[in-house]
């Protein structure tokens, strides 16, 4: 299905190419290649994986020779993060070795070479690769530090036209950015159909590079780490307060410097540092890797992956874990420090990285610590980046574009510095003596004071800078991507509140938009919907189709339960009462709106935001999808229509088999089992493949592999189904309950998971009101009833759990945590 699914999404406006990319060889099946391998499956392509013949193996046994393989791909199955959207992927995955099997690649539009970072374990492989490599296939290399042209020295001409660097980051399927690295002799149109696949296909963000040392993102990404370090020790500051400093503040991963370091492994970092100074040290000797990082190798210190790096987790006294931190001036582990800078924490509400930076910078560096910090490492990062153009990028924005997607900054430095002032900043550089970049001067000196300008005539709605020409060009981005942002400033907003706003997308397509903070669902959003897609509106009438959506990181993690808990804590009943009725209305209106409407969930799309989702006439969801009814997880039930639609989907589907011949009883059991679980124990899919299995997302509904192209699509499946006649479902009122059979059987379950310690008191309650409503109470079996009456099921079951002190702990707890509380 999610192959049919991707074919369905990429064609709709896929370019043609003198190459097609029908399947893939991957070689090598180290951490990087074979992940590589299962997200090409998760594409719907079939790839082959091989790797090396292991010593000893007999020639006779096969099992032996693919062994290095096969181990491989055992683990990526149960790998976490999964490699995989789905464990079945694996089946478009053919194994072999370099021994054996090289002719599997004959059939290969394009191969992929991942082994060691050797060069003449490189060339040998790839001169026998050649001899079975179609004339007109793909060969890239994911080398992070080789120069990719010096990989083809003495290869035949055919093969340089086809070869060129395809740099993944790692993990593949998580980490968007692919850099491109195309030689002298590339075919442009080659590098356009890898473009392509990648982009649309893979879901990558695209970025041209030069074939220089660590390309782009690791260039910039490791002189900001190795200049982090060599402050930090004329600063004498300890690893967490480096960490601290170089996470959140700045819309850098929070992880920090070195927490992350222990995540990646210090082995790989000191790999890449080293690449990286041996190529540049002319440039910047003062930037060497430390003497303690090659100490911590020499000892093994290598991170998560060997149980201790920069920390080191132990148990303490009383069995509870505990983490330490490592002393880089001794090498010895100490508790891990808690670190407060005072101008940080007044940074912590301010949801702007641009505002959080202006703030800490506005402050005295010779009283703030922080501020020290910082106007060392940014004013050095951002002349840094400006004086790489034009060596490893035609412009900004590439090393923009490769800061964000490679090592998940909010901003590229470029944007960094827009936001706090290109000229003042530069008039304080000058003062501290850093001499600037030429590129700085050339913007300074024609008149210009950023590097980017907004322009909502041209596609992306902004240009930068371009240093060659002296002057502003459009930003270009590929067709099809785009953002609410972006469409904001050219279609204009038609109306918005504090939670919610409509957006013309053109093409009589418009978006209801959240901007709450987390997308958190409360009256404001509710109201919107309610009156947009009520009957009679203005909105119905200006419009043909509508999509749910926004720019931000998560769909909505669900409704606020902040306000939920206060009107607990006031015993407002009747509030909570008007409340969720008023939601139930809000998922009605969606579902039974005349026009249609396309949900278009990614990342977290949580309770609330999963049953507006559910609602909808069809649902476009980005493929790393978080969707889950998680209620029971603060000791409620889902309470906008959520057990309905379940319910409904247990019995249509339990109908659909009565027809083909099945039991439907036994099948309506198991289908609402099913439900019952993923409501109860609060489960939440992996990816969007594993939300459909869930039921979350319907057969017909397409996944979209890239989150920059979601929302054109979803206002693209709109008008599709717009132009089509679009026919909305009616009320139903014939509904045949479950009812108490099937109902006690769900009951029992719960009973035994309760005498098993499984589950306490109140989660027995939580699951029975579950059971209740997705079963139409103790009804007899097939009694009629309607959407509403499951709605009215539904409403009981919330207030009366809302009574329950158990629930309010477990909100305040969930609320001061983040985290679910089994009370």
């Amino acid at each position: 299905m999610i192959a049919e699914t991707m074919e369905k999404i990429t064609t709709r406006s896929t370019p043609t190419s003198a190459y097609l990319i029908r399947k893939v060889g991957v070689l090598g099946a180290g951490n990087m290649g074979s992940r590589i391998a299962a997200h090409i499956a998760n594409a719907g392509v079939p790839v082959v994986l091989l790797d090396i013949v292991p010593p000893n193996a007999p020639a006779d046994n096969k099992a032996a020779r693919n062994s290095v393989v096969n181990t491989a791909l055992d683990g990526l199955k149960k790998s976490k993060p999964a490699a995989f959207f789905d464990p079945s992927n694996v089946r478009l995955t053919q194994t072999g070795n370099f021994e054996d099997n090289l002719e599997l690649l004959r059939d290969c539009d394009w191969i992929i070479e991942v082994v060691a970072e050797n060069l003449e374990i490189k060339r040998a492989l790839l001169a026998r690769v050649n001899q079975f490599r179609r004339a007109d296939a793909i060969i890239t290399t994911n080398t992070s530090g080789l120069p990719v042209s010096q990989i083809a020295e003495g290869m035949d001409a055919g093969f340089k036209k086809h070869w060129f660097g395809t740099h993944f980051f790692n993990p593949p399927r998580y980490m968007r950015l692919l850099e491109l690295i195309p030689t002298p002799e590339t075919d442009p149109a080659a590098i356009a159909a890898v473009k392509q696949f990648v982009d649309r296909r893979l879901g990558k963000a695209v970025v041209t590079a030069k074939d220089t040392p660590n390309f782009i993102a690791n260039r910039i990404g490791t002189f900001a780490m190795m200049n982090a370090l060599r402050i930090m020790q004329a600063m004498d500051l300890s690893i967490e307060e480096v960490d601290a400093l170089t996470g959140a503040t700045l819309g850098w991963p929070k992880s920090g410097t070195f927490r992350l370091s222990d995540m990646v492994g210090i082995d790989v970092l000191a790999h890449v540092a080293k690449n990286f100074f041996d190529r540049i040290k002319d440039e910047r000797p003062d930037v060497a890797p430390p003497p303690f990082i090659a100490q911590m190798l020499e000892r093994k210190w290598l991170g998560d992956k060997a149980g201790q790096g920069f920390y080191k987790k132990v148990k303490g006294t009383g069995g509870e874990e505990e983490r330490l931190g490592l002393d880089w001036k001794t090498l010895e582990y100490r508790p891990s420090l808690r670190v407060k800078f005072p101008s940080l924490e007044l940074t912590k509400n301010t949801d702007s990285v641009a505002e959080r930076l202006r703030l800490v910078l506005s402050n005295d560096p010779t009283k703030d610590g922080a501020a020290a910090f910082y106007w060392q490492v940014l004013p050095e990062l951002w002349n840094y980046a400006a004086h790489r153009v034009p060596e490893i990028s035609d412009d900004i924005v590439g090393i923009d574009e490769a800061m964000k997607n490679g090592f998940n900054w909010e901003l590229g430095p470029f944007e960094m510095w827009d936001a706090v002032g290109v000229a003042v900043t530069a008039e304080k550089m000058k003062a501290s003596g850093i001499t600037l970049a030429p590129a700085v001067q050339k913007l300074l000196q024609s008149g210009k004071t950023s590097w980017y300008q907004d322009d909502a005539s041209v596609p992306s709605g902004r240009r930068y800078f371009d240093i060659a020409s002296g002057s502003y060009q459009p930003v270009v981005s590929a067709d099809g991507v785009t953002s609410a942002e972006i469409l904001k400033k050219a279609h204009g907003v038609v109306k918005k509140n504090a939670g919610a706003s409509l957006i013309d997308l053109g093409d009589g397509v418009a978006c209801i938009e959240f901007h709450t903070k987390m997308n958190a669902i409360g009256g404001d959003i509710v109201s919107l919907i309610t009156q947009t897609l009520k009957p009679g509106s203005d909105a119905l009438a200006q419009f043909d189709a509508f999509v749910i959506s926004n720019d931000s990181d998560n769909f909505s993690v669900g409704a606020n339960v902040m306000q939920l808990l206060l009107g607990i804590q006031e015993q407002d009943w009747d509030e909570i009462d008007m409340a969720v009725k008023a939601f139930q209305k809000m998922t009605q209106i969606i579902k039974f709106c005349p026009k249609p409407v396309v949900a278009a969930p990614f990342g977290m799309c949580l309770g609330g935001g999963c049953e507006i989702s559910m609602h909808a006439s069809a649902r476009q969801p980005h493929a790393e999808l978080y969707m889950g009814l998680v209620e029971t997880g603060v000791g409620l039930v889902p309470g906008g229509g959520g057990c309905k639609e379940v319910a409904l989907h247990a019995i249509d589907a339990a109908a659909a088999l009565r027809e083909g011949g099945r039991n439907e009883s036994v099948e309506l059991i198991e289908a609402l089992r099913r439900g019952f679980e993923n409501i109860a124990m609060a489960k939440v899919s992996t990816s969007a493949a594993e939300a459909r299995t869930m039921g979350y997302l319907s057969p017909s509904d397409m996944i979209t592999m890239n989150r920059e192209r979601v929302l054109l699509d979803a206002k693209a499946r709109a008008r599709e189904l717009a132009d089509a006649g679009y026919s909305a479902p009616l009320p139903r009122t014939d509904i045949p309950a479950p009812g108490a059979n099937i109902l006690a059987t769900l009951k029992m379950g719960v009973r035994l998971m309760r005498e098993g310690e499984y589950i306490s008191d109140h989660d027995v309650k939580v699951a029975n009101h579950v059971a209740n409503v997705l079963c139409g109470g103790k009804v007899t079996p097939g009694t009629p009833v309607s959407e509403q009456y499951f709605l009215d099921l539904e409403r009981q079951s919330f207030l009366s759990l809302c009574g329950e002190k158990k629930t309010a702990e477990r909100i305040a707890h969930t609320l001061k945590t983040g985290k679910p509380l089994r009370n």
